[in-house]
């Protein structure tokens, strides 16, 4: 069979893997960072252990193509760490391997995947007696030294269900009583067994350029460098974010809310509607103490940013309203205002006008409005027109007196040049926006905050900006590399990080996204982006009880019926 890997043409040999046809062509360099970790084939993700034609598949008179290979027409590009799907395939290997040593270590411990800390992932582990991350990291290395063949076996779901049950993992047995399809794909090494959604590396050996820090109760693993990957990147604590998202989990203990599982039996007994009362009422709690902090210190402008589809404008009103009940006068202000015409940025090494970043706001002018509002000045604002793409002045004038805050919501809101030389610190309040999402799929998968930050944003461009479902994904991989630059190094300057996520969201928004997603073809570039979506989703009891969702809701922001748009 011809193949075409990464524009070279070969000649695949029935029962040959990727792995053994990339290493004859010498595609294996030694250098990590150029190292194929898995392949895409027809817009799927495949492992190098994968067979393009296997022996049965040759037939005496033809050879019977598999439908990956059929549908490509033998083109296959390789993917590196470089690739957010290659980092993807690192990631899952990784929890393979340190799962299994903490087993090998520790049988009656259990070690919960918590949250991506920076570049590294914390993990949680109890009854572990004597655990040590050196321990462990040596054990970890024995594993990578051991080079095990990482392969699925793939098995009916009810046999995962009762293997699972059996050895007390209910985590996993519930959630797997909520899968829609009959066979689920295993991965094992002796009596160890997992299952992660997606591929992995092809071996254990593959597992290069970590670290390994202690945390109070666990671990954090940290990631190779993505700048450069022949060495771990730099682990810097990150105790407020930390701390928000514990409170989150509190949040979650407090609902009986933990996992997918839980939600679903919440959706099942209708309880989410009382799920949906009291997170609201925690956000509004939030936003009320929020606003008591503001005032207590006597600021006079609030600075309000956050990621993609976190809720800022809807977080920027609520907090409003909550001043208002303090006697102040809020006065909502926007950075989107201060974009500089979009003819006068120029375009980066590769040619494309990079909207995420710092310079496409006029800081200067910015800085000049806000010292000489806090002054008591009165300043005309201006407003930028999206379609012309250009700033207009629309006699917008402000002026502030002595019960006034600003309240700037932008992406670009904490970074520090957007705040004028010889301001008093007292006079302005840091506000940091994010979805920090403490349910799991079970202890071994966590659901990333930005999976629903993706299906926030792919429910609103859809509803609000006529955009399909690949418009958004086609921006998305630019918006998270413009939020690691430019947003997510400032969150630990925030006063306040605010968590916007809500447990029982996942439940609503699979009504709204799920004809979409569905609705992608397999020839779709997108389509194995799509399909990691679903693969949560297809977890998920979808729950109609939009009527119980309020105005001012957060989620609002994204279904629509949001008060504050009207």
């Amino acid at each position: 069979m011809k193949l075409n890997i990464d524009g070279k043409e070969v000649r695949a040999m029935a029962g040959e893997s990727l792995l053994e046809i990339i290493t004859k062509m010498g595609l294996r360099t030694g250098d990590f960072a150029d190292e194929p970790l898995a392949a895409k084939i027809a817009g799927e993700v495949f492992t190098l252990n994968y067979i393009p034609l296997r022996e049965k598949d040759v037939l005496p008179d033809r050879e019977s193509k598999r439908r990956a290979m059929a549908a490509s027409g033998g083109k296959i590009r390789l993917l590196r760490y470089a690739d957010a799907q290659g980092r993807a395939t690192y990631t899952r290997t990784a929890q393979f391997v340190l799962f299994l040593a903490i087993h090998e270590l520790w049988r009656g411990a259990r070690a919960t995947m918590r949250c991506t800390l920076g570049a590294g992932l914390y993990i949680k582990v109890t009854g572990a007696e004597n655990f040590s991350v050196e321990r462990l990291r040596a054990r970890v290395d024995d594993i990578v030294s051991r080079n095990i063949v990482l392969k699925f076996r793939r098995i009916p779901t009810e046999q995962a269900i009762a293997l699972y049950t059996e050895r007390g993992q209910t985590d996993k047995s519930r959630l797997l009583s909520y899968r829609s399809y009959p066979t689920l794909d295993v991965y094992e090494y002796g009596d160890f067994a997992d299952y992660y959604y997606g591929e992995m590396m092809p071996s254990t050996s593959y597992l290069q350029n970590f670290d390994m820090m202690p945390t109070a109760d666990g671990f954090v693993f940290v990631y190779p460098d993505a700048a450069d990957p022949a060495h771990p990147s730099a682990y810097r604590e990150m105790e407020h974010y930390y701390s928000v998202y514990s409170e989150g989990i509190a949040w979650g203990n407090l609902m009986g809310c933990r996992t997918v599982a839980d939600l679903n039996e919440l959706v099942e007994s209708d309880r989410v509607r009382e799920l949906i009362r009291v997170n609201e009422a925690l956000h509004e709690k939030k936003f009320s103490q929020v606003a008591d902090m503001i005032c207590a210190r006597g600021a006079r402008a609030v600075m309000l940013a956050g990621p993609s589809s976190s809720g800022k404008t809807t977080s920027a009103n609520r907090l409003a309203t909550q001043l208002r009940v303090y006697g102040k006068k809020p006065i909502l202000m926007s950075l989107d205002d201060y974009y500089i015409d979009r003819y006068q940025i120029a375009p980066g090494p590769d040619g494309k006008v990079d909207l995420e970043h710092i310079n496409t706001i006029d800081t200067a002018l910015f800085g000049q409005h806000l010292r000489a509002l806090l002054a008591g000045e009165r300043v005309e604002i201006p407003c930028f027109n999206f379609k012309q793409g250009k700033r207009e002045w629309q006699g917008h004038f402000m002026q502030l007196d002595a019960d006034s805050v600003i309240i700037v919501e932008g992406l670009h809101a904490l970074n520090p040049v957007m705040l004028p030389a010889g301001l008093a610190p007292e006079a302005v309040f840091k506000l940091f926006v994010c979805p920090l999402l403490p349910l799991n799929l079970d202890l071994h998968n966590r659901i990333p905050t930005s999976y629903l930050r993706l299906l926030r944003r792919i429910v609103r461009d859809y509803e609000f900006r006529g955009a399909s479902v690949s418009d958004t994904l086609s921006m998305w991989e630019s918006v998270r590399a413009g939020e690691a630059k430019w947003i997510f190094p400032f969150q630990e300057q925030a006063d306040v990080i605010f968590n916007s996520s809500t447990l029982y969201e996942l439940a609503v928004l699979k009504k709204h996204i799920f004809p979409l997603l569905v609705a992608v073809e397999p020839d779709d570039e997108y389509y194995e982006e799509v399909r990691a979506i679903v693969k949560v989703l297809n977890f998920v009891h979808s729950a109609d009880v939009d009527d119980e969702i309020p105005p001012t809701s957060l989620v609002r922001e994204f279904i629509g019926g949001n008060s504050f748009y009207r």
